[in-house]
């Protein structure tokens, strides 16, 4: 059993997690200040040390530089509020090998410790969900921290919720803001957490070969098929099924998936028989699927199956100083996959990332850092790493310029927004009013 030390000094909140970390088959001790844990460091051998960036005494380095200063092979996991995440940064430059930001995720903070102890003399013994999703390779947890902003707490709270029940859910929201991450998390949550999660693309699915992705087929049952082939549904089975993009569906793979969900089960092409299926469904869109069932392109009562249950994306420019905490995770990743050692941010850019509307999102947010992190000559990104559209806080793209263009740029921008106008109109820099007119000049 490994033994953890959490330096802490937020009684409440050190109580809790140590009583976490011991359910999961941690040896925990604790201490509520820099001195405490000096002398509980020299006095015990602990596999890992957890420690809040900020104590009565002093700050977390002055444990860094003791473990330094007896040659202590512990590694330590710095605790830090959102707003102290630059400090956190500086102090894995000193020494520790990873941070987590406050209000803690547990499932990410479990996810740092085992990774922390990989490279220890002994782990710690696996929870049962972490073993069964590691065997099997069914769930990769992207590497996102939910952050702290309203619309973070109100969106995962509502995950919470949702995740222990048996309702279908379907994730609406603008691309790139984190939908397939937030299935995961539901998933996590679930009784179905021991089981598979299986993820299928339907907009990447060709539409000749969708129902087969979807429900297996038999050998012979079509050109190309000489083997038999388990389809998501079987692959998913006691688990869940993510469908991203489910709105590209085409009709008759609509009216297949209907069925399926009704009754429960489903018939391989080229199959005379039929095999049940115990699935939950979630489902994620960046398309406005009433509209489309106006046009007659989905299904209602499919719909209605789907949608038991609703969660809308916030767009990132919706999440206040979460923006830098993404930033800093992106950072991390990118210092890793570059072999770089930037260590943070200008006030500068800080102020231009959280003045910027993001149209990409969190996918464009890991593609501008990315890139950053690259060509930044310093040890920290400038205003001027991030790029030339970081000088204002509009999208050069989405901003207004003629008669020729705005019209164009109104409907991407109200297509990328769902339909909000408020989204849109701050997307496109201009206010409400104004695109309420302009909506109306154009005829949309």
């Amino acid at each position: 059993m490994s033994a953890i030390l959490i330096i802490e000094d937020d009684i409440t909140f050190l109580t809790m997690i140590k009583a976490w970390l011991s359910r999961n088959g941690f040896n925990v001790d604790s201490a509520s200040s820099i001195s405490q844990g000096i002398k509980a460091i020299d006095n015990t051998q602990y596999d890992l040390i957890l420690s809040d960036m900020r104590l009565p005494d002093g700050e977390g380095i002055s444990i860094i530089d003791h473990l330094k200063e007896i040659d202590c092979p512990s590694p330590i996991i710095i605790m830090t509020s959102y707003a102290d995440i630059q400090n956190a940064v500086n102090a894995m430059k000193h020494g520790a090998v990873d941070y987590i930001a406050k209000p803690i995720n547990p499932d990410i903070l479990l996810e740092k410790i085992n990774s922390a102890l990989n490279n220890a003399p002994s782990s710690p013994p696996k929870t049962k969900k972490a073993s069964a999703t590691s065997q099997k390779g069914i769930f990769q947890s992207p590497q996102l921290i939910e952050g702290n902003s309203e619309a973070a707490k109100r969106l995962y709270g509502y995950v919470s919720l949702v995740a222990p029940t048996p309702m279908s859910v379907l994730i609406t929201g603008a691309n790139g803001t984190g939908k397939e991450y937030v299935a995961h998390r539901i998933h996590q949550q679930s009784r179905r957490s021991d089981k598979p999660f299986i993820a299928i693309d339907c907009g990447a699915l060709l539409k000749d070969l969708a129902a087969s992705e979807l429900f297996g087929h038999k050998k012979g049952a079509f050109t190309g098929a000489t083997t038999d082939k388990a389809g998501a549904f079987s692959e998913a089975n006691g688990g869940t099924l993510f469908l991203d993009e489910v709105g590209n569906l085409s009709y008759d793979v609509q009216v297949q998936l209907l069925r399926a969900i009704q009754e429960r089960k489903i018939r391989p092409i080229g199959s005379t028989k039929e095999v049940g299926i115990d699935v939950r469904i979630i489902c994620a869109t960046n398309k406005n699927l009433l509209k489309a069932i106006s046009d007659g392109e989905f299904r209602e009562d499919l719909y209605h199956r789907l949608n038991e249950f609703n969660l809308e994306m916030p767009l990132l420019c919706q999440r206040g100083n979460d923006i830098i905490i993404f930033a800093e995770l992106f950072l991390k990743q990118a210092n890793e996959e570059l072999e770089r050692n930037i260590v943070g941010f200008t006030d500068e850019a800080i102020n231009a990332m959280l003045k910027y509307d993001w149209p990409g999102n969190l996918r464009q947010m890991k593609n501008i850092i990315r890139r950053a992190t690259l060509i930044a000559q310093g040890n920290t990104i400038s205003l001027n790493d991030l790029g030339s559209e970081f000088n204002n806080s509009t999208t050069p793209s989405m901003q207004l310029r003629n008669e020729e263009s705005e019209r164009e740029l109104i409907i991407k921008a109200l297509e990328t927004c769902n339909n909000n106008k408020a989204q849109a109109a701050r997307m496109l820099g201009i206010d409400r009013k104004t695109l309420y007119n302009k909506i109306k000049l154009h005829n949309l």
